[in-house]
């Protein structure tokens, strides 16, 4: 059985390491070698070192057999040109399955393709929704999901999300496939990171913040909000810029002041993007986590540490039990403010990790997917919903 994963962007790397390793693992136990056979294909949707090579080197994850060098863009055109060049190394590989993951314009392009090509889908983190039509994550996910044969849910919510839109076939609580990645690498990042000494910051003293969500980073009212409230913040703040907040940053006069005042403040130290097993160093000695991304609040919360989500909403609603993930609206910078220094406070407060992980699986997705589609995607060839 031919599968072939789509990815274009740094989650995306992450789960799909661990799907790749599942697939060795399962076929250096199935009866006939070789049973599953894997092809990686990159958009280049993230495409440099800090955003891409360096998560490959890190994770172990093969080279792509495609790489399509879409780069950056505006969605539709992203999109487009995506799908046009996904058709065409599909046309020329003819898989059984294309499997993809999460929410990004690669994910959307990687389904569309597929399905109009009469080629199962395999959704890896469905059913997730933030009720928030606006964010184009949101769209993403939607269509997705109905374009899928195999839809792996993380939670039991994202399978209630599901049912509710009239989706119950193919829809699997597989587990999240991340927690499968927190808990394989996390030993890793602790014994190999040097990341806080480069950076010169001690565990539990600063605030870990990261902002990319085109939500934040395109609209000034809120992006301004959250650097004006980062440069009155009174705590050390480590902040790994992403290109996305950069390049915004940068084309708007008032926001390039903003960002010049927080480089020149010695409190705050602005950092390259770094690989993953340095941003979990970085999130689990971190006092709190602030932030707009799914994976890190998540990440958070496996590792016990009290995070502040930068949004309207979240998706992983299992996160805000117990108060360990809070929601706080950037467009508020007081509220903002108030927040960051409520959470400092209880930014000393732990829990048992294991605690946190019940609601996500057993660390054990990434097979449980695969076992799953060597199962039932023979029965589905050239099926789509």
């Amino acid at each position: 059985m031919n599968l072939l994963s789509i990815v274009g962007a740094r989650p995306q790397f992450v789960k799909a390491a661990m799907f790749v390793h599942a697939v060795d693992r399962f076929n250096s136990k199935a009866a006939a070698p070789g049973t599953l056979r894997h092809t990686l294909v990159h958009t280049g949707q993230h495409y440099d070192s800090n955003m891409s090579d360096v998560f490959f080197k890190e994770l172990s994850l093969p080279s792509p057999k495609h790489y399509l060098g879409v780069g950056s863009g505006a969605h539709g055109a992203q999109t487009a040109l995506m799908l046009e060049r996904i058709e065409s190394v599909l046309e020329g590989q003819a898989p059984d399955v294309v499997v993809v993951y999460g929410d990004t314009n690669s994910t959307l392009a990687g389904a569309l393709a597929a399905v109009k090509m009469h080629i199962s889908v395999a959704h890896i983190e469905a059913g997730l929704r933030s009720f928030n039509r606006r964010m184009p994550e949101e769209i993403n996910r939607v269509l997705t999901d109905h374009a899928s044969s195999l839809l792996f849910c993380p939670t039991k919510t994202a399978v209630e999300n599901l049912n509710r839109e009239g989706i119950f076939d193919g829809v699997y609580l597989s587990g999240d496939v991340m927690l499968d990645a927190v808990m394989h690498w996390r030993t890793g990042s602790q014994k190999n990171s040097r990341v806080l000494d480069l950076v010169g910051v001690r565990p539990r003293s600063y605030i870990l913040l990261t902002i990319h969500r085109a939500e934040n980073t395109d609209s000034f009212c809120r992006l301004s909000s959250i650097l004006e409230s980062l440069l009155e913040c009174p705590y050390p703040v480590i902040f790994p810029l992403h290109p996305r907040t950069q390049s915004r940053m940068r084309r708007d006069s008032a926001l390039s002041v903003l960002e010049q005042k927080i480089r020149d403040t010695d409190r705050i130290k602005v950092i390259d993007p770094v690989s993953f097993l340095e941003m979990l160093e970085l999130e689990e000695s971190a006092r709190i986590v602030m932030t707009d991304s799914g994976g890190v609040q998540k990440e958070a919360y496996f590792l016990g540490v009290p995070c502040l989500t930068i949004r309207d909403e979240t998706e992983w609603v299992e996160t805000l039990q117990d108060g360990w993930n809070s929601v706080v609206p950037p467009a508020d910078k007081r509220a903002l403010s108030a927040a960051v220094m409520r959470r400092w406070d209880d930014g000393n407060s732990r829990t048992s990790d294991h605690a946190l992980r019940s609601g996500f699986g057993g660390g054990q997705a990434a097979m449980e997917i695969v076992k799953t589609i060597a199962e039932k995607a023979a029965s589905m060839r050239g099926l789509t919903r």
